[in-house]
């Protein structure tokens, strides 16, 4: 199984629109972050966690072929806001793509994108994603693919398990049912926004401190503010590091 970060950024990205900050104008590549996503793929399956705002510039980058499933974790602009970049890989496909996600999660999204999820013939759409509600673990293409429950602020969002690796984007608190689901991982990457707190996402304080009470072997920090430069993950705890866009797990 092989992992890519699509995308490394929180919702504004990374340089941020009218800043100059030491982030936002660094020449360091590994600062220039799009917005958060996953890339997941085995036995020539490429699954998307998410449709980001910046969707179609990361699978230009990645060179993807096609998509065979979308994970969706919550309802937020910047991990939705791409899903109209799904339409070139149909009109070459004409496959209609399984869409999973919790109910709530895909009522928002099927309710925001209708033209996405049923088509409208007499204006030239058909439809794209085939809406799939998730309430536990499920097969996709030969795995098990874990949903896991998180809050983000007040709200429930999904994070997901692969084997021995989990993806929590926009998180603030793990609730204590979903600890389990998050035993003996080899690789953990999660929400750690910025240095100072933040009500709906981990700071990068409370990201270690889940990391240290998982005890993954590698812990990977995303979803990442314009407060937090690169290079400073050399002051990481070891086994701890930041994520950057086209940043590649082989597991």
């Amino acid at each position: 199984m092989k992992m890519t970060i699509l995308g490394s950024g929180t919702s504004t990205g990374v340089p941020m629109v009218g800043c100059r900050c030491r982030v936002c104008s660094s020449s360091d590549p590994r600062d220039k972050r799009t917005r958060a996503s996953l890339l997941v793929q085995w036995d020539g399956r490429y699954i998307l966690v998410d449709a980001c705002t910046d969707l179609r510039r990361q699978v230009l980058r990645e060179q993807v072929p096609h998509v065979d499933a979308l994970l969706l974790t919550h309802s937020h602009a910047d991990h939705i806001h791409g899903i109209d970049d799904l339409r070139g890989f149909h009109f070459i496909h004409r496959r209609v793509i399984p869409c999973y996600g919790s109910p709530l999660t895909l009522a928002q999204v099927s309710g925001n994108f209708a033209y996405i999820f049923e088509g409208k013939n007499t204006e030239g759409y058909s439809p794209l994603l085939s809406p799939i509600t998730i309430d536990g673990p499920f097969e996709l293409f030969g795995r098990t693919v874990t949903p896991v429950p998180i809050m983000h602020g007040k709200h429930e969002a999904t994070g997901y398990r692969f084997g021995d690796a989990a993806y929590l984007t926009d998180c603030s608190a793990i609730p204590e049912r979903s600890l389990p689901l998050l035993q003996g991982l080899e690789l953990l990457i999660i929400d750690a926004l910025r240095y100072s707190p933040h009500p709906n996402h981990f700071n990068i304080e409370g990201a270690l401190h889940i990391a240290h009470q998982l005890a993954p072997r590698r812990t990977v920090l995303t979803h990442l503010t314009h407060e937090v430069a690169h290079e400073d993950g050399e002051r990481l705890p070891e086994g701890v590091e930041f994520a950057y866009d086209g940043m590649v797990f082989e597991l």
